[in-house]
């Protein structure tokens, strides 16, 4: 064999293996796809030190954990479509759809499906051991029911002892409070979001500025004891929008390799944990299995 064959055949074969005695097209077959920020239950690691990135889907703001031991399902999508489905009705009456302005309608569902189930989601997911889902569910299911207990007419009679004497204004007030409330309890949970996905900000921040507009509606009230219109129909317009916002949330909770031939992209805000290590401004990987839930 000449000298010019024998450099050519192992200078081959240094190509073809590298280092540590692998070859170039293992490493080309270990290359993954760019992560878009999907459900990260789709690919979970069933290590013991296994830590998954914020996930509206999961209802999870931060950095959580799985313990693969749980035998609960993951109970987010369940309290996101409750909450979704009720919103999406009030809203729609909210901006006078088809000429309906009562919302009669709403009260059995937002004691059954926004309320209950909500309200056990919120339960399921403190058994989990997520504190902000937890909190979240169960305080919006009760949102839930309580404003249905408001709006039932004749059984609880609160409208009708807050208007005694044909004057509305108490309970345009009353309710108006009641809604700034909840917009203080939903701008605290949108603080928490800030460093999850854009998708789970986009629900509390669509949901947080519906509550103000409501709100808002309820106490600038005009002389015939009507909400403001215009006010209104924007709240409504938001709570539209965070349900629809609250459904994708739910579908990216659900949607996995095993019931959909895709997953829906959740968008990792660059300053998160996942998207600073995206963009390799920090590697965290070690840091994060030696830490503790």
């Amino acid at each position: 064999m000449s000298a010019a064959q024998e450099f050519n055949d192992t200078h081959k074969e240094a190509d073809h293996i590298n280092g540590n005695g692998t070859s170039s097209h293992d490493h080309a077959k270990q290359r993954k796809p760019y992560d878009y920020g999907g459900n990260p239950l789709a690919h979970i690691n069933t290590g013991d030190s296994a830590r998954l990135q914020a996930f509206g889907g999961a209802m999870q703001p931060g950095l959580y954990k799985v313990d693969t031991k749980n035998s609960f399902a993951n109970p987010a999508p369940l309290g996101l479509c409750g909450f979704a489905l009720t919103t999406f009705l009030l809203s729609a009456i909210n901006l006078g759809t088809r000429g309906l302005s009562e919302p009669n309608i709403v009260i059995g569902a937002a004691f059954a499906y926004g309320g209950l189930c909500q309200l056990l989601a919120g339960m399921w997911e403190m058994a989990v051991g997520n504190t902000f889902g937890a909190t979240a569910l169960s305080s919006y299911g009760g949102f839930w029911i309580g404003t249905a207990i408001i709006l039932t007419p004749g059984g609880f009679e609160i409208i009708s002892t807050l208007e005694a004497g044909g004057n509305a204004a108490p309970f345009l007030n009353s309710f108006g409070l009641y809604l700034m409330g909840w917009f203080i309890f939903t701008f605290l949970l949108l603080i928490l979001t800030l460093r999850s996905t854009v998708a789970f900000c986009f629900l509390f921040l669509t949901l947080d500025l519906a509550f103000l507009m409501l709100g808002i509606a309820y106490l600038d009230y005009g002389p015939t004891g009507e909400p403001n219109t215009a006010c209104l129909r924007a709240g409504g317009a938001f709570g539209i929008i965070a349900a629809f916002a609250a459904w994708y949330n739910a579908f990216a909770g659900m949607a996995d390799s095993s019931n959909s031939f895709f997953v829906v992209p959740v968008a990792h805000f660059p300053w998160s944990e996942k998207g600073r290590e995206n963009r390799k401004k920090v590697d965290n990987s070690e840091a994060r299995a030696e830490q503790q839930v």
